[in-house]
């Protein structure tokens, strides 16, 4: 065997590439991977207030003043197929105005859309996952309410809420 071979004739990745460039390689692409996802959590936010603002006003004046696009594009045009779960969450979140615990949306589901919380074996974790996923994407954010257990707030909400000191943070690398 020759040397840098491996038992079976292949050159050890070390021998064949200069490490400290492939290092490079991989911070520059990390740093590109966190300043896109940190773009998208803002774009997302921001798709969130702009959607809070179109629904606010047609709650104020009727949703006739909406196209039936916009009114798609909002959440509030029903397109023949059931709701998905996780968007029915995004609606329950952003229409509260307020921070939820999963046990407040699985409330509201059951008010709202029984039939769509009923074909979940645990309402709970299954809530408890899209918010969590929220949170992933920049649409929500998770908080401590009161009693010490977690709570959601949406994106466009939590950046006006005072309670920024009782944000959990999120872990970098």
């Amino acid at each position: 065997m020759s040397s840098g071979e491996n038992g079976n004739g292949l050159v050890a990745p070390s021998e064949r590439y200069d490490v400290a460039q492939v290092q490079q390689v991989i911070r520059q692409a990390h740093e590109e991977l966190r300043y896109l996802l940190q773009q998208r959590a803002e774009v997302m936010k921001r798709i969130g207030t702009v959607k809070q603002t179109i629904a606010g006003l047609a709650n104020l004046f009727g949703e006739s003043v909406l196209c039936d696009e916009l009114l798609e594009m909002v959440d509030r045009k029903s397109t023949g197929r059931q709701t998905g779960f996780t968007k029915a969450c995004r609606m329950i979140l952003m229409e509260s105005g307020r921070a939820m615990s999963a046990r407040e949306i699985c409330d509201q589901f059951q008010q709202k859309m029984p039939l769509l919380l009923a074909r979940h074996k645990d309402p709970m974790a299954s809530v408890t996952t899209v918010l969590n996923r929220l949170v992933d994407y920049g649409e929500a954010q998770a908080v401590f309410a009161g009693n010490g257990r977690r709570a959601w707030i949406w994106a466009a909400e939590s950046a006006a809420s005072p309670s920024t000191s009782d944000r959990i943070s999120e872990l970098r690398c």
